[in-house]
């Protein structure tokens, strides 16, 4: 199939299904005749899971690694899950830190009256 078409069953824009074979996430594919890149399903089947993995905030890096993983029969799942227990670990922190800035912003929303006076306390904590 071409790029097209695979990008649409892979449920990626065209222009990101060519910078995965651009930086050799996914194999390059093969040419046509005319020279236009074609897709077999294996290669679809490798857009979708880079694309999976990638919604779930894991590097170019990650993904290769998860790929290579993913095509060694090899493979210990242990190795899998330090991956994807990496990635969870970042989430958490993330979150932690968000609900830091959560708390924060709250509490000077709550301090400001909101009203046509010129005090402000979000005013004078960011200044």
């Amino acid at each position: 199939m071409n790029i097209s078409a695979a990008s649409k069953a892979a449920g990626l824009p065209v222009k990101t299904v060519r910078y995965y074979a651009d930086i050799k996430l996914v194999e390059t594919p093969s040419r046509s005749e005319a020279g236009y890149r074609t897709y077999n399903d294996v290669a679809v089947r490798k857009l979708v899971f880079v694309r999976r993995s990638r919604a779930f905030g894991i590097s170019i890096e990650g993904c290769r690694e998860l790929l290579d993983l993913y095509q060694d029969q090899d493979r210990t799942s242990s190795e899998v899950k330090r991956i994807a227990s990496k990635r969870l670990e970042e989430i958490e922190e993330k979150q932690r830190e968000l609900q830091s800035l959560h708390d924060e912003l709250a509490h000077l929303v709550t301090s400001c009256r909101g009203d046509h006076m010129p005090d402000c306390p979000i005013i004078d904590y960011l200044g």
